[in-house]
Order: structure tokens, then C-alpha cells, then sequence
């Protein structure tokens, strides 16, 4: 745990899109980086040290990102944690940040994924996810023929219909509130809005998994600039929009995940003591949190992980679907950006993706989403095989959200960035590369950046 407070003062990110239909890893990472510190209001130089987040890549990838802001020659970290890995570069940022480590963290999240379900990139060894698939076959049974991921949550939504009785129509709904939500999100891979009888009817992938139930694979960027208390005190300036991480915690698989409980293969294990950590930290309880992003990459994961998280009664997660809990003017808003399903999934950008869109909710700069009187968010982030990642965000001020976003922000960034997915300029890019240390090798021209984004 941190011995001092950790803070996040900038965010960004890219649009998430369809595989191969945009920009290589390095124009999506810089350019969430690039909006990350103009949001900040900070160049390259002030960066101690940097982590960058990605699944699919060679081994420093993150080099190739950070290079093109300066080559300051701080350490910079390669991350790889499944799903949970943009999270996991934020648990990193928060420790080193926290202990002493360093005053500003850079972290990085990007994915440039292939089209398709994922797949391994190693034929030739041992998978990690061995043993979970062996686990499967001796329980409800393994079909090579369907993709491993839906089959694996299709089966523990199957458990948790049997156990508490959950209907098809309760996934399908997730899936409709979160398709709902990404309407107004302008980074969001699809923005169209279904009914839930449309989404019932749309191909079955796995069990009660429909295509409109699954989260896409995406190519994509974020970015989140995180720093102390004493670096903050001397950026006074920036308290406004200041985010406290006021609680976090990852956690790994207990011996549970073989306890031939389907479900448990899905790390609720992992996500229920992440999950008592982070709250225990940050001295909060379920009933306090308003707004909440989660890792829906299935809609059975969703209903899970309320149920997880402690959002509801243990076993009663479908019940506080029907009665509208998960969206406007129910108990929690669940995913207001559209999550998983509905953003999209680079994997190591979307826990940095999570940050943004709950910074801009306390900041008052998500306007056309806003969960109002909001003082408490909530993340959580899940890979197999496994780590989970749970955080408590509140505001510097300990206030609630403003219903108006902060203009000193707004005119930083030129725009409003939570409501508006603009490109960065020459300018931006200029106001924060390095002044002191940097490779003509490295930098993007400004014509490149304008023909690319």
C-alpha cells in the first residue's frame, strides 16, 4: 500500500476501431500519451519514469512510444497482464508514485490486435491456460471447435443461471444498457443502439452469448499521467481536476479457480478480494459508489462481476438488472462510456480507458453522460489467467462532480476531450515533446502527423 497519496491529473485516448482499419502501435500510443500531458499541461521533461501496456508486440514496444516524446532516458516499463494490463500499469504507477519511487508517471496503454478471436501467438509451448482448459473439459466440457474466450464466460453464465436462476433476457439486457450508453460516447467502436430483442436475435456464439453480447477486438490508445502529493502541491493549478486513487488493489487466482466452479474460472475469486481491498483502502462500501466501470468483455462477465464487486446481494445480480440499477436513475450507472462491449477492447489500453472515463466523470467533463452527485467511482479490470484490478477514484477536493465542466480544462486541451474525439495537432504535440533531450529520428513531423490522423 502506499505510504503517501497518488493522484491522476491528465487522461486521454484515442478512438477504438476495427483491427488493421487505422494507425500502427506507435501513432495510438503517442497520441494518448500527447493528449494525456497536454491535459496535464506538462511537457516530457517532467516525467520520471514511464510504463507502457500492451499484449501483442515485440519486447519493448513501449520504447518505440516513449521515444517519440523525448529520450529523456528514464526507465520505462513493458507491461503484459491479459486483459487487466492497462490496470495493471496504473497498480505500477501508483506504487512507485506512492512509496517514493517517483513524482510523475507516464503510463501508456495500446493494442494493434488481429482481427478475429484471440488467439496464441506460441504454438510451440506450454499455453498458460492449460490447466484452465483441462479444468473445462472435466467439467462442462471444451469444444475446439468454438473460441475459447466466449465458451469459458458462456459456461459460467450457464452456472449462474442454474444456481440463481438468471434468463437469457438478463444478459441481453446488460448488453442493451451498455450499446445504450456508448451512444454518447464519441471514442466508442460502435455507437449503435439496440433493443433487447435484437440483441437476443442476433447470431449465438456460446450458451447465452450472442454477438451483440460479446465485446469486439479493437486497436487503440490511452494514456493517464499519475503523480504525488508534493508534485501536486507544486502544480497548484491543478487541483481542480486532480483524481485521488484513493483505494487499489490486484489480486491473482486463489485454489479456487479449480473448484470446478465455472464461474470461478472466470476470477471472481480474484475480483471479490481486489474488490474488499480497494474499498477497505479508500474507506467506502458498495452503497457508496454511483458510477462504475467494469470489465463487461461478455455480458455474462458483467452480471458476474456486480455480483463480485458486492453491488448487489450475493446471487441476486440479475435481480438488479431487471429492477434498472445498472444505468440512469437506478442505483448504480454501470459503463457509462458502453464498456467493453460497446467501446471496444484494445487490450492494454482499456484499464486506461476505464481512467479516463471516470476522471471525466468527477471532473465534470463528461457533460452529456454525467452521473451527477457523483463523489465515488469505481474500476475494475480482469484478465485471466489471471489478475484482477480494483480502484476507488474521488476527487482531490473531496466535492462531488460539477454539472459544468471546468473551463481552466477546457481551454488546455482547446476542447472538451470527454464529449469530443479530436486528433492532436502539430501544436499539441509541440507543447509537450521534450525541450531538453530529444532525436530528430524519433520525432513525428508534422506533416506525417496530419496525414496519418
Amino acid at each position: 500500500m502506499p505510504s503517501s497519496p497518488v493522484y491522476v491529473v491528465g487522461v486521454g485516448m484515442t478512438k477504438f476501431g476495427k483491427p488493421n482499419k487505422g494507425l500502427d502501435y506507435p501513432e495510438l500510443g503517442f497520441e494518448a500519451g500527447v493528449k494525456a500531458m497536454v491535459d496535464a499541461g506538462i511537457t516530457f521533461d517532467e516525467v520520471d519514469q514511464g510504463i507502457a501496456c500492451y499484449c501483442y508486440g515485440d519486447s519493448t514496444c513501449g520504447q518505440r512510444v516513449f521515444y517519440q516524446f523525448g529520450m529523456t532516458q528514464i526507465p520505462i516499463y513493458n507491461v503484459n497482464n491479459n486483459c487487466s494490463t492497462g490496470s495493471t500499469g496504473l497498480f505500477l504507477a501508483r506504487q512507485l508514485v506512492g512509496n517514493g519511487a517517483a513524482n510523475c508517471v507516464l503510463v501508456v496503454g495500446f493494442e494493434k490486435m488481429a482481427p478475429g478471436s484471440l488467439k496464441s501467438n506460441f504454438s510451440d509451448r506450454v499455453p498458460p491456460n492449460d490447466r484452465t482448459i483441462e479444468m473445462m473439459k472435466s467439467t462442462r466440457g471444451f469444444d475446439p471447435t468454438t473460441p475459447r474466450a466466449p465458451q469459458t464466460f458462456g459456461q459460467a453464465g450457464i452456472e449462474y443461471m442454474e444456481k440463481y436462476g438468471a434468463t437469457f433476457e438478463d444478459f441481453a439486457e446488460i448488453a442493451r444498457v451498455n450499446h445504450q450508453h456508448s451512444a454518447k460516447n464519441p471514442y466508442s467502436q460502435f455507437r449503435d443502439v439496440y433493443t433487447r430483442e435484437q440483441i437476443m436475435k442476433s447470431p449465438v456464439i456460446f450458451g447465452p452469448l450472442t454477438k451483440l453480447q460479446c465485446c469486439p477486438t479493437s486497436d487503440g490508445g490511452a494514456a493517464a499521467v499519475v503523480v504525488s502529493q508534493a508534485w501536486l502541491e507544486a502544480h497548484p493549478q491543478l487541483k481542480s481536476q486532480a483524481v485521488l486513487i484513493a483505494g487499489q488493489a490486484m489480486a491473482t487466482d486463489s485454489p479456487d479457480l479449480y473448484s470446478r466452479s465455472s464461474i470461478d474460472l472466470v476470477g471472481y475469486e480474484m475480483t471479490r478480494k481486489a474488490a474488499s481491498q480497494a474499498m477497505a483502502e479508500a474507506g467506502v462500501v458498495p452503497t457508496d459508489v454511483s458510477v462504475c466501470e467494469l470489465h463487461d468483455c461478455f455480458s455474462v462477465n458483467e452480471l458476474i462481476t456486480i455480483d463480485g464487486l458486492g453491488l448487489c446481494e450475493h446471487g441476486k445480480a440479475h435481480e438488479f438488472v431487471r429492477a434498472g440499477d445498472i444505468t440512469y436513475g437506478g442505483k448504480v450507472v454501470i459503463n457509462p462510456s458502453g464498456g467493453l462491449i460497446s467501446k471496444g477492447h484494445p487490450l492494454g489500453a482499456t484499464g486506461l480507458a476505464q481512467c479516463a472515463e471516470l476522471c471525466w466523470q468527477l471532473r465534470g467533463l463528461a457533460s452529456n453522460r454525467l452521473v451527477r452527485n457523483t463523489s465515488i467511482a469505481l474500476q475494475h479490470n480482469l484478465g485471466l489467467g489471471g489478475a484482477a484490478v480494483v480502484a476507488v477514484y474521488k476527487r482531490a477536493d473531496g466535492r462531488t462532480n460539477p454539472l459544468s465542466p471546468n473551463e481552466a480544462q477546457i481551454q488546455r486541451s482547446g476542447y472538451n476531450p470527454a464529449v469530443e474525439a479530436r486528433p492532436v495537432t502539430g501544436e499539441d504535440v509541440a507543447r509537450v515533446q521534450s525541450r531538453t533531450k530529444s532525436s530528430e529520428w524519433m520525432k513525428v513531423k508534422r506533416g506525417q502527423l496530419q496525414a496519418s490522423l
